[in-house]
């Protein structure tokens, strides 16, 4: 089994309902239990056009599925969530329904064309780092060979609010 970080994050429609929705959808998945789930982060968009803020969050997973099965699984909760990736209506870093990437996996360095573990620029995002670090502070980024709590330090000019309600208001 492996140990798996998950990044999520919304920017259209309910936001928090549909984070909720996607834990739901991977932890009942075969060969996935959830193990842990960051509190809730509303953050400013970084970069693209401009679009509402996001709520982000990190998952973490163990799985027995390959880092490639894992990126279908992931893909296929966001197509059910409403996100049509290479549908020609998704901007570059615009908004969403849903976001998911694969954060970590275990200590595995994956460098295919679609397929990049560690995530490629999780470390430049403190809207990954900060609710990484609430739940895995002590992880070691393998590329980096540095603590997620350490990465986070190297960020903190950004601002990052935490967002402590369950529900939206708009809900």
């Amino acid at each position: 089994m492996a140990l798996v970080y998950l990044g999520l994050g919304a920017n259209l429609g309910k936001r928090i309902k549909t984070l909720e929705e996607a834990v739901k959808r991977l932890g009942s998945h075969p060969g996935m239990s959830v193990l842990g789930k960051s509190p809730y982060y509303e953050t400013e968009p970084q970069g693209g056009p401009p679009q509402p803020r996001f709520i982000n969050a990190v998952l973490c997973v163990e799985t027995s599925l390959s880092p490639r099965e894992l990126l279908g699984v992931v893909q296929g909760v966001e197509k059910t969530l409403g996100r049509h990736r290479n549908a020609g209506n998704e901007e570059r870093w615009g908004p969403r329904t849903i976001d998911i990437d694969i954060l970590l996996y275990d200590n595995r360095i994956v460098e295919d064309e679609d397929l990049k573990i560690p995530h490629p620029m999780m470390h430049e995002r403190r809207f990954v780092l900060e609710p990484l670090s609430d739940i895995s502070p002590e992880f070691v980024h393998p590329v980096l060979k540095k603590a997620v709590s350490r990465l986070l330090e190297d960020v903190k000019g950004i601002l990052v609010e935490s967002h402590a309600q369950k529900r939206e208001p708009d809900d």
